[in-house]
């Protein structure tokens, strides 16, 4: 058996970034990881880690690619109709119960692209709708939360085509480690200066007050409506259970609720967005009212028009983010078909759901008063690139006058 090409020692920086960085478990804490099989020698230094830390119990359940296209191949026609709605309900009553939740990714991101198009929305739609009350608690921020990749053989190939198997891996850990600032001799502490700096840049943006952002590049003419009592983030955050966590490692993000009926315009993708298995190409939406009326994509048309017919916060926004295009991420000139990668190397919205987080006081809002204030309720939350080094933005105040917010993809 061959060594793996993945080097220990990031891997266990990685590790430990995801459990003191990332979650921050505090003794005594539960913590449910999910994450591919591939993921495992991640998941046993991430084990070791919280233990160390004090955790009381870690639970894994795996996913497997195999096991994932034998459902496509062999199922019958109504399984995909079905979900393990026990387990979800588990995974909420966890999450009621203050465990923490971390997700590792690493599967093949075009696992689903030669499956049936329609079979894949209905599965997707069929575990939306039952991960619903457990994703609520993530989207709400009652807990401590986090997501970090592990650089598996199939994720590799499909990033670097062109290399061999040993080299592709090689190369995706190097860019996985480079962008989760653990190649550096003291990975928590480049986190906090990296967190002080997207602090003081969302205390910034909560100081402007904007009413919305006026997108402008190739294909793009965008006015995104902020909701009222909107909030940025970015870095770390504080849970309703009061642990602060940085919910993505990577990220470069900062971040706030749009206006669900108040987005105006037109606006191209600048990235594909890899989804469940497809690769989705050249999107092309406008918005009315807040509402996608017209969609387009080079490739992948019929699932991303699958996904904006989930339900009808599908069509409506979630979240705008911004990242200079100069961020490590884009810079590495990685395509990692991966969101949490790829959504930190541009600026970015997001379909579906929205964060109660992005709001002033949203910890004690309810959703009602959230829905009041402009905030989005979906099954989804899928982020998709739209920024670069051609695109400007402005922040648009109440009474119409402009501040410059981002030249050429870069922070003016």
């Amino acid at each position: 058996m061959t060594s793996s090409p993945v080097d220990p020692q990031k891997l266990d920086k990685l590790a430990e970034v995801a459990v003191k960085v990332g979650l921050r478990l505090e003794k005594g804490q539960d913590l449910l990881i999910t994450a591919p099989i591939a993921a495992l020698p991640l998941v046993r230094s991430i084990t070791r880690h919280a233990y160390k830390a004090g955790a009381g119990l870690v639970t894994t359940f795996y996913n497997d690619e195999e096991a994932t296209l034998a459902r496509y191949a062999n199922a019958p026609d109504e399984s995909f109709d079905r979900a393990a709605g026990w387990l979800y309900e588990g995974m909420a009553r966890a999450f009621e119960a203050n465990t923490a939740r971390l997700a590792i990714v690493g599967d093949n991101p075009l696992l689903l692209s030669g499956e049936d198009a329609a079979k894949v929305a209905r599965a997707n739609r069929a575990n939306s709708t039952a991960y619903k009350p457990a994703l609520e608690k993530i989207a709400n921020f009652d807990i401590n939360w986090n997501i970090v990749s592990y650089p598996s053989l199939s994720w590799a190939r499909q990033v670097f085509p062109d290399l061999g198997e040993i080299e592709a891996q090689q190369t995706l850990a190097d860019a996985i480690f480079a962008a989760s600032r653990v190649d550096v001799a003291d990975p928590v502490a480049a986190w906090e200066e990296h967190n002080a700096a997207l602090a003081k840049r969302s205390a910034w943006l909560n100081g402007q007050r904007f009413s919305a952002l006026h997108f402008t590049g190739p294909g793009t003419d965008l006015t995104v409506g902020l909701a009222d009592g909107h909030e940025w983030h970015g870095g770390q955050s504080t849970a309703k259970n009061g642990i602060t966590c940085n919910p993505n490692i990577p990220t470069e993000e900062v971040f706030t609720t749009p206006h669900a009926l108040r987005v105006e315009g037109h606006v191209s993708s600048t990235k594909p967005l890899s989804h469940q298995g497809t690769l989705i190409e050249d999107i092309r939406v406008r918005f009315e009212g807040g509402r996608i009326v017209e969609a387009q994509a080079s490739r992948g048309a019929e699932v991303l028009n699958k996904v904006l017919d989930t339900d009808e916060g599908a069509r409506r926004l979630g979240e705008v983010a911004l990242v200079p295009h100069s961020s490590p991420i884009s810079k590495s000139g990685v395509l990692f078909l991966n969101t949490l990668f790829d959504e930190n190397a541009s600026c970015h919205i997001a379909l579906g759901q929205c964060y109660s987080k992005c709001f002033v006081d949203g910890a004690h809002l309810t959703p009602e008063q959230i829905k009041a204030q402009g905030g989005n309720s979906s099954l989804i939350h899928i982020d998709w690139m739209i920024g670069s080094d051609k695109v400007d933005i402005d922040g648009v105040n109440a009474d119409g006058s402009r501040v410059p917010v981002m030249r050429k993809g870069e922070w003016a």
